[in-house]
């Protein structure tokens, strides 16, 4: 099973093809996902310093153009869990002090 390893929360096993938010909520990691899951908020974005989800997805394109992000991220609402990577969430309920939004689906 693929490892995710979050700075300053450990390391954890996930099921292949698991979302990523949902395998960070999972365990303990509370990231923002204030759409649901949609791509809409970009809420959910993590830097990844080690692994691979493959190109960025059109509708994450789309998403990080309309809110002017530019920087090397990825929407963990929108990639699957493949192999062992190395992601830190960008905004979380911790250092936003927000709701972190309804749980995205499967």
């Amino acid at each position: 099973m693929p490892k995710v390893t979050v700075p300053g929360h450990g390391s954890f096993e996930v099921q292949e093809g698991t979302k990523l938010v949902l395998a960070l909520e999972d365990n303990g990691v509370n990231i923002l996902h204030r759409c649901g899951g949609n791509a809409r908020c970009t809420t959910c974005r993590v830097e990844v310093a080690e692994g691979d989800f493959g190109d960025l997805t059109p509708i994450e394109q789309q998403a990080f153009a309309a809110k002017g992000v530019t920087d090397e991220l990825r929407l963990s609402c929108q990639v699957r869990v493949t192999g062992d990577v190395t992601v830190t969430p960008i905004m979380t309920v911790e250092k936003n002090n927000m709701d972190a939004g309804p749980r995205p689906s499967e």
